[in-house]
């Protein structure tokens, strides 16, 4: 038997969990147990004694993060269960293989996991935990990951000093679980394009992995088009575009040690390619004091304009003005690729914001493709809010 602390639930606060939602709120709470601590492994009960789920507990809004809805253990022998299910997914969606080394094998609650992202470059493994329970089982976490991926995996990061934003007796150094010798290689494969993985300062684990599908899809509309890559960060749009024919392409952030390591990623692949250059520059001068018709495919995929609610509005009228720019000065004939990867703004509302930048600028604009995260990002059916990516492919007259 378990010896897990017990949290009973108030009255008629159970129908989430039977509709198997993995978040249990603080308000619907009846009692928490004593000396109950953050980070713990809890069972959870409705008001009548019915088990419904065991998690991690933790202070906040979101009280409890459920990892099953059968009683079990957290431990060694559920971490491997877990994991080895995550990649066997992914090895039978074939992103396993020589050419494609870069791939997400743990997408928090998406693969029952909530709180936990792993994300594979390679022989090498980045954990981020987003709560303290995967914090305090991360020496679990890194001998299950080790078993299920054998030989093939030597390093293991943990980065989890920017995810665990809490007040707690914690230290959530960042640093290594296995490996880490100086012969690590920061070159990752994705789709046989090459890429440096700034995984220990960079945004995320370093690479932005959820793009990878819809970079595919530029590459089949790059041949012989102008290519400005807004937001370029590592540069993976730019490279696609260049492999995918492109006769120019420029990329643009506003951190110049972005624009450096874009630069470095495109001459990875193609050398001194005279059709590419780049600018340190901030999006919205950038787009307001370029000519018109220079592009005729502009990618905008900027950071989370809203990482909470209250953010939403002015996020929705930062989606429209960066929309209107391009629109209004992307060629005839020309194709946009627009993201939004802020989880708190619907995809309804992401539209509507493109729809009203498009009526601004009176062009004709045709949707072509409704874009969303790939299949090593999946979306737990019964927690919608898993899905945070969402993009349009748009063709302006």
């Amino acid at each position: 038997m378990n010896q897990y602390k017990k949290i009973k639930l108030k009255p008629k606060k159970e129908s989430s969990l039977k509709r198997f939602h993995p978040w249990v709120f603080s308000g619907a709470i009846a009692s928490l147990p004593e000396n109950i601590e953050e980070g713990d492994v809890v069972e959870v009960y409705a008001n009548d004694n019915t088990f419904l789920g065991v998690g991690h507990y933790q202070i906040g809004s979101i009280a409890v993060r459920i990892l099953s809805f059968e009683e079990r253990a957290v431990d060694n022998s559920f971490y491997e269960e877990r994991l080895q299910d995550a990649y066997q997914m992914r090895d039978a969606l074939g992103l396993v293989r020589a050419d494609n080394s870069t791939y997400r094998l743990v997408h928090g609650e998406g693969d029952m996991l909530a709180g936990l992202i792993i994300d594979i470059y390679g022989a090498l493994a980045i954990v981020q935990a987003h709560s303290i329970g995967m914090h305090m089982s991360r020496g679990l976490i890194a001998t299950a990951l080790k078993a299920v991926l054998g030989e093939s995996l030597q390093h293991i990061y943990y980065k989890s000093e920017s995810t665990l934003p809490f007040k707690a007796p914690i230290d959530p150094e960042d640093s290594f679980l296995l490996g880490g010798k100086s012969d690590l290689v920061k070159i990752a494969l994705e789709n046989n394009l090459k890429f440096e993985i700034d995984w220990e300062k960079g945004q995320k684990t370093g690479f932005f992995i959820d793009q990878r599908e819809n970079r595919t899809l530029l590459e089949d509309y790059s041949k012989n088009r102008s290519v400005l890559n807004m937001f370029c960060y590592t540069g993976a749009f730019s490279v696609y575009a260049m492999r995918g024919g492109a006769k120019k392409v420029v990329g643009v952030d506003s951190s110049a040690k972005a624009v450096m390591i874009a630069n470095e990623n495109v001459k990875l692949n193609f050398g001194d390619d005279e059709r590419y250059s780049s600018s340190s520059d901030d999006a919205f001068k950038f787009l307001n004091e370029m000519p018109k018709d220079a592009y005729d495919l502009i990618v905008l995929d900027p950071p989370a304009f809203a990482k909470h609610r209250g953010a939403v509005r002015n996020a929705l009228q930062g989606y429209k003005k960066l929309n209107l720019a391009a629109f209004e000065k992307v060629a005839k004939g020309g194709i946009i690729f627009t993201f939004s990867c802020s989880q708190v703004i619907t995809r309804e509302q992401f539209r509507l914001a493109v729809f009203s930048a498009a009526a601004i600028s009176g062009r004709r604009v045709k949707i072509l493709h409704q874009l969303s995260q790939p299949a090593d990002h999946p979306v737990n059916i019964y927690h919608p809010e898993g899905e945070y990516l969402k993009g349009l492919v748009l063709h302006v007259s």
